[in-house]
């Protein structure tokens, strides 16, 4: 884990996050040689990408449905 002074956190603030980010690694910030807080880098979120999802459906049979098998009677098949 790398260790950052406050002073210096409070300056290089962003590229220090952005760092954590790119790595994957925490930072702990020290003031006076002792630990004042650990930043921890977001969890990273799966965008989709088209396609992605192939192979993970299978359909088996009719996808058609006909409410007379569920024991339902709607207007529209009158």
């Amino acid at each position: 884990m790398k260790q950052v002074n406050v002073t210096e956190f409070k300056s290089h603030c962003l590229q220090l996050l952005e760092e954590a980010r790119r790595t994957g690694e925490p930072i702990e910030v020290i003031k006076r040689g002792k630990p004042l807080a650990t930043v921890t880098p977001a969890p990273s979120t799966a965008t989709y990408r088209p396609g992605m999802f192939r192979d993970s459906v299978k359909i088996v049979g009719d996808i058609l449905v006909d409410g007379s098998n569920l024991g339902i009677e709607w207007d529209a098949m009158k």
